[in-house]
This record gives structure tokens, C-alpha cells and sequence, in this order.
């Protein structure tokens, strides 16, 4: 089945306790189009200018099954650029400069080979872009969007009218509560329901997720990593999305229970993006590794997949 996601490509300076890394590959596409390949073929449309570094195109390459002919380059332009310090807890950062650079421009083509894509990521950028990329795929079966606290901000109607129109959103807690005014997760994800997706997963960090569907509520934990492990958090939350949607895409449906199957893909996956700065955690998995860490999480867990990564 055919996936594509459509969001941001970055230039990342990420402080944290273990150390320093400056002009790493990142961006929410990037991200999820390196998680969900290890699942399914994935479409990427982005944009990025002409200061975007040579070896960052060669890092998504060297991903087998990222289909890049959605990649726009502007020489004249400048890439989105963001740094960030995370705190000795991993768990909060602050924000030390954003450079908007293209994403001030216009969004980037839709090629017309990527038109038929059925399984759409809308990955966090304004919500009219994301309402305006939508558009573009009319045999679209499936759309998860994800937002951010700007936005709930500064487009809370353009926001709204989008999630009046796609399947599912994923968000945070914190943003899930700004969104609602409700404080209790499980409450906040309901009160979404109310307002047009089919289900809404909220991320909890390292306490897990839930997913309020039309069908069931259900919960997950995250998978148990050593704090000596945890390199950089950043992209964890992009990778867990490409891991839930890559399974879907490769299942072709999206009931509860697939879709509950997916969270825990997006979990295993998100669980290697945490260990290296930038895409380093991704770019070592294959099915073997992704199916065992699977094994271990069920284990630990007491939940997961009935189903391997297909293949």
C-alpha cells in the first residue's frame, strides 16, 4: 500500500547531558519516512534550500525504500533550521533558535507519480498547508495529522476545520489538554473524537500512549530504556508515527485492533531513535532486530502484535 508523508525537513543543533550535535539531519518527514520504511515504501515530500548539506540527501538514500522524487531544493533559499538543550531528565527542553527558511515560502509540489498515495501522514506544519497538501490525494483511504502547540495557538479554527476532515490526529498530552481544556488524557482524547477523527493517539512520553478510538479506548506503555541509553529524544515522536503508519499501511486496514497492533510498532521503533543523535538509531534496523525488540517489549510489557513486520 502506498504511503507518503509530507511535513519538514531540518538542519538540527541538539544539546543534551551526553553531548553536542550540530547540523544533523532532522525534520518531522525525515523522521517518519526513516521509521516506516523498514515497514512499507515510503513517499517523502519536503523542501529544503541550497545551504541543506550534501551528505544529509545521502543519509535518506542510504534508507532503502524512501522514495525522495518529492524532494524540493530551493538554492535560493533557506533550510528550516532548529536547536534545542534537553534538560538532565530527557523528558523537557528548551528551545535555543528557530530559522523558519522555507517553510515562509510556499509548501512544497505534490508530484503527480504521488498522487495516488492512499495512506497520508500529514506531519506538523500549519494547519491550511496540511488542509491544502490533503487535497492533492484523492484516492486517499487514510489520513493521520499531527499538530503542535502553535498551532493550537495562533490557526485554532484552521486547526479545528482539519480535524473535521482526516481519520486521525496524533498529539501530545500537554497539547491534547491546551486543545480541549481537559486535564485528564483519556477525557481530552474523547473530547477530540467529538470534533471529526475516527481516533486520536496521545503521546505520553515515557509513560506510554493511549488511543481513543470510535470503537474502544486502549493504552500502552512505552518500551523500557536504560537512562544510559537515551542519547537524544529528539524524532522519537516523528518515528513512533512512521512505525504506527508504516504497519498500518502494510496490514491495508485500520480497525481498533490494527491500529492498536501499529502503536506498539511505533513504540519498538521510536525505542531505537532515542539511542543516536539523528537518524544513527534508525539507520541500523531490519525486520530481525525490529521482530525481536518486538518480542522483548511483549515480554516486558505483556502486550503487542500478533503479527510480525510484513514483509
Amino acid at each position: 500500500m502506498s504511503l507518503i508523508v509530507t511535513g519538514t525537513i531540518g538542519i538540527d543543533t541538539v544539546h543534551t547531558p551526553i553531548g553536542l550535535a550540530e547540523r544533523v539531519l532532522g525534520g518531522s518527514c525525515a523522521y517518519f519516512a526513516a521509521a516506516a520504511c523498514h515497514y512499507v515504501p515510503t513517499r517523502l515530500v519536503g523542501v529544503v534550500g541550497g545551504d541543506w548539506p550534501d551528505g544529509h540527501r545521502s543519509e535518506l538514500e542510504a534508507f532503502e525504500g524512501i522514495d525522495l522524487a518529492g524532494l524540493e531544493v530551493r538554492p535560493d533559499s533557506q533550510t528550516f533550521s532548529w536547536g534545542g538543550r534537553y534538560f538532565d531528565n530527557m523528558n523537557e527542553r528548551e528551545t535555543l533558535f528557530t530559522e523558519l527558511g522555507v517553510l515562509e515560502e510556499d509548501p512544497p509540489a505534490v508530484p503527480d507519480s504521488f498522487k495516488d498515495s492512499q495512506y497520508v501522514f500529514l506531519a506538523n506544519t500549519h494547519p491550511s498547508v496540511q488542509m491544502g497538501l490533503l487535497e492533492q490525494f484523492p484516492e486517499r483511504s487514510l489520513v493521520v495529522a499531527d499538530t503542535m502547540d502553535l498551532w493550537i495557538n495562533i490557526a485554532h479554527d484552521e486547526l479545528l476545520a482539519l480535524l473535521g476532515v482526516i481519520d486521525g490526529v496524533v498529539i501530545n498530552d500537554s497539547e491534547a489538554a491546551q486543545l480541549t481544556n481537559e486535564r485528564n488524557a483519556v477525557t481530552a482524547a474523547r473530547r477530540i473524537l467529538d470534533m471529526g477523527p475516527q481516533f486520536v493517539v496521545v503521546k505520553k512520553g515515557e509513560h506510554g500512549c493511549i488511543l481513543a478510538h470510535q470503537d474502544g479506548i486502549c493504552v500502552l506503555p512505552a518500551y523500557p530504556v536504560e537512562a544510559s541509553d537515551v542519547i537524544d529524544p529528539t524524532g522519537a515522536g516523528d518515528s513512533f508515527a512512521g512505525g504506527m503508519m508504516g504497519h498500518i499501511a502494510a496490514c491495508g486496514r485500520s480497525d481498533l485492533d490494527t491500529i492498536q497492533e501499529s502503536l506498539a510498532w511505533g513504540t519498538v521503533t521510536a525505542s531505537f531513535t532515542l539511542t543516536s543523535f539523528g537518524l544513527g538509531g534508525l539507520a541500523s534496523l531490519n525486520r530481525d532486530v525490529l521482530n525481536h525488540r518486538m518480542a522483548d517489549f511483549q515480554k516486558a510489557a505483556g502486550v503487542g502484535p500478533r503479527t510480525p513486520v510484513a514483509t
